[in-house]
């Protein structure tokens, strides 16, 4: 059997003929030679230049001479992913697998559909997750199938078929490997069979041409974190697999997508290594719940190393999401926003002195009475958003007011009394510019200001000049349905609006900080004063 592998961004175009020869294979195939003609296909020299040998990538048989066998041997492509390091080594292992005839082997952990691919030699090598087998999408083969792609999945900020761009996403911002997620990408795999479900019941369900999938390097491992205690784990390794959790918003970090690794089955504290992998769940499309599973170890509420605080100290969040971007353009604004959101979280979090757990606490949502409330970092975006509407508001009732006086400014030739109609003139504005909880004394003020306005009369008071001032609008958040899981909505605000709304959020870390640690230290003397 032969296969290819595709490095080209325009992917495959059919050769009009096979060139014929003898015990020869080689690796890719230059662009030029998509359009070779039959004046070469008896003359190999011609073709040797336009091929380059190297013995870590799959063989290109050139001993079909059926153009219909060619074009249904199993072919894998790269979709994204290619500028990343290690990952044409990853496709080109996996393009051999497939050439000897390996064929893919589910697993059967998970609610979606994934398979194991192994070498020649049985040793697995790739992990591979096809985008119409994940939970809820048609062609899962677990029983969870019903939904189409793109459609809200098991998470509604997170939609179906696209967990494995999410993948990809965590190795690209995993900067050096430092939380060490395998080598990802984003591939097309042809005439390779996986789960096809009949949805029609009309016939047998025939297999695809080819299935978009993520794939990940597979990692020898010994067991999982849910195997094991915390205390065997390195504070290193939890450290900076919750720093990439804080900046992508994991919400599904749970002991079974933590490997570990140099643990030789002895319970020696503090020695054993963790792998995060399993990332489909992050860069969710608005504020949600994330999950730790290292919230409450106790590495969590250890300090940063001065290596960890430099790492944070130097990401470029508006860097990393040109990134996303560029390479991932499927990935929607709204996510790459909350990347952004969170990824300043950590920066200034970790200045401020807070630890991992600190964070992952504001990050979290509490159930209080059987009632799910918004975390402190949900709060204090919808702080930062109320702020960013009374501006806006502001802004427009100011216009308003300019258009009225310009609409009562008469001209000298219709007034004869003139400094009479400039008094009275003048003499209304203050009534316009001036705000009431009651809101009978002005008839011409904005409505869309009365809701902010008849809280912040109650909340926080007026301010010298009459304006209320919203020093903290936490009360905001009670306005906002849990119905919908959002909190605040990244998807419709401009530019202009989204750079504004993070310099709001940035003057309320810091209070919010001084508070979390007022709170953490409140619980320590509580703590001390208690013996059992």
């Amino acid at each position: 059997m032969a296969v290819v592998v595709d490095h080209h961004p325009h992917g495959f175009k059919p050769l009009s003929q096979l060139p014929k020869c003898r015990l020869q294979s080689y690796s890719h195939f230059d662009p030029t030679m998509h359009d070779i003609t039959h004046n070469v296909t008896n003359h190999t020299s011609n073709i040797t230049p336009n091929f380059h040998k190297s013995y870590s990538t799959p063989c290109f048989s050139l001993t079909t001479t059926s153009k219909d066998e060619f074009e249904s041997n199993p072919r894998i492509e790269i979709i994204s992913g290619r500028k990343a390091p290690m990952v044409h080594a990853l496709v080109a292992e996996v393009a051999i697998a497939l050439a000897s005839g390996v064929k893919p082997t589910p697993v059967s952990s998970g609610l979606g559909g994934a398979y194991y691919l192994q070498s020649r030699k049985g040793t697995t090598i790739a992990v591979v997750k096809p985008a119409d087998e994940e939970p809820l999408a048609f062609n899962n083969p677990k029983g969870f199938a019903g939904r189409m792609l793109g459609q809200p999945g098991m998470r509604r900020s997170i939609r179906v078929g696209e967990t494995g761009h999410r993948e990809l996403a965590a190795y690209l911002l995993d900067h050096g490997g430092f939380a060490g997620v395998p080598p990802s990408a984003l591939v097309k795999i042809c005439h390779v069979t996986f789960n096809v479900n009949n949805n029609n019941k009309t016939g047998p369900a025939s297999n695809p041409p080819f299935k978009i999938t993520s794939i990940q390097r597979y990692i020898e491992h010994e067991t999982d974190a849910g195997d094991l205690g915390p205390s065997v784990f390195s504070v290193s390794s939890v450290h900076r697999i919750g720093i990439l959790d804080i900046r992508l918003l994991n919400l599904d970090r749970h002991a079974g997508n933590m490997l570990v690794k140099n643990f030789n089955g002895r319970y020696v504290s503090g020695t054993a290594e963790l792998v995060p992998i399993d990332h489909g769940f992050c860069l969710p499309e608005s504020l949600d719940d994330p999950y730790f599973e290292w919230l409450h170890w106790p590495q969590a509420s250890m300090p940063f190393s001065e290596t960890e605080a430099d790492y944070i100290s130097d990401l470029d969040p508006f860097k990393d999401a040109e990134l996303l971007r560029t390479e991932l353009p499927l990935i929607r604004e709204c996510s790459v926003r909350i990347f952004i959101l969170c990824s300043l979280f950590l920066k200034r979090a970790t200045a401020a002195g807070l630890t991992l757990a600190d964070m992952g606490e504001m990050m979290t949502r509490e159930f209080i009475g059987g009632e799910e409330n918004w975390s402190v970092l949900e709060k204090i975006c919808v702080n930062a958003k109320a702020n960013l509407d009374l501006e806006i508001t502001t802004e427009g009732t100011d216009e308003e007011v300019k258009e009225f006086d310009e609409m009562f400014a008469f001209d000298d030739s219709f007034m004869r009394n003139e400094d009479v109609s400039t008094r009275q003139a003048t003499e209304k504005l203050p009534e316009l510019m001036k705000y009431s909880s009651e809101g009978v004394k002005n008839e011409l003020r904005d409505p869309r200001l009365s809701r902010v306005i008849q809280e912040s009369d109650i909340k926080d008071g007026y301010g010298s000049s009459g304006v209320p001032i919203l020093r903290s609008v936490s009360f905001a958040a009670h306005n906002n349905t849990h119905d919908t899981g959002v909190c605040v909505s990244f998807d419709e605000m401009k530019e202009d609006e989204w750079s504004l709304f993070l310099e709001y959020f940035e003057e309320l870390l810091p209070e919010a900080f001084e508070e979390k640690k007022r709170t953490c230290l409140l619980k320590q003397r509580l703590g001390n004063s208690c013996e059992f």
